[in-house]
């Protein structure tokens, strides 16, 4: 899903530059804030809390929040760490999801790239996992660092970049266990292609997803 990382690269550094030169814009106050929904991920390393964003990614996150009200959620594995070697470390991200169970599974899902709903690729943004644009189900990935190479780049000749991933959300508490999971030892011959050596020798369960308000 993520074979492009590599030739990415080179628009993270030239967006890390460019954010580097732009006066910070004054924080939203709470009024201005987009509604969300607080959604715990109870792990066998710890819990993640994130918010999904329902207001600005409302396909995307309601997805996401049928997976979770359905309990489709529960028992799945973070399988994946793929790790980065350039930018700021740790660099990389963590794959969750139901792996195509079709148990599980619910049928995939419109595109909502970035360039309309406004939601980035940020360091702990949740972005979902896909083929082509409008295949996304329910896999998902944690970001440990920036990458705005994922997002739309609504001006290129390519398709995949032209579409970018859907970002959905961002975690609020649990970066550590983000951490932790990216950290993980993997097996170095597990997975396929490119996917070979970032799975992760002991998946980490997700015993329970639930709305934050449900605890």
């Amino acid at each position: 899903m993520f074979g492009r990382f590599a030739a990415l690269a080179l628009p993270f550094a030239l967006a890390s530059a460019a954010f580097a030169q732009e006066t910070p814009a004054p924080p939203p106050s709470p009024a201005d804030e987009p509604d969300t929904t607080l959604v715990v991920l109870e792990t066998t390393m710890g819990d993640i809390t994130v918010a999904i964003e329902t207001e600005r990614a409302p396909v995307t996150a309601a997805n996401f929040l049928r997976y979770v009200d359905e309990d489709r959620f529960d028992g799945i594995v973070f399988y994946r760490a793929m790790q980065l070697d350039w930018g700021e470390q740790p660099n990389g991200l963590v794959q969750a999801g139901t792996q195509h169970d079709p148990e599980r599974i619910l049928p995939p899902i419109a595109h909502e790239p970035t360039s309309e709903t406004g939601v980035l690729h940020t360091a702990g943004a949740l972005s979902m996992a896909r083929n082509e644009p409008g295949t996304a189900t329910g896999d998902f990935s944690i970001m440990l660092q920036e990458q705005p190479g994922m997002d739309a780049d609504p001006t290129s000749e390519d398709p995949e970049l032209r579409a970018g991933y859907a970002a959905f959300g961002h975690v609020v508490e649990g970066m550590d266990v983000v951490r932790a999971i990216y950290a993980a030892p993997t097996d170095p011959n597990k997975g396929e292609g490119w996917m070979k050596g970032q799975m992760l020798a002991e998946p980490v369960k997700i015993i329970e997803a639930r709305r934050a308000e449900a605890q």
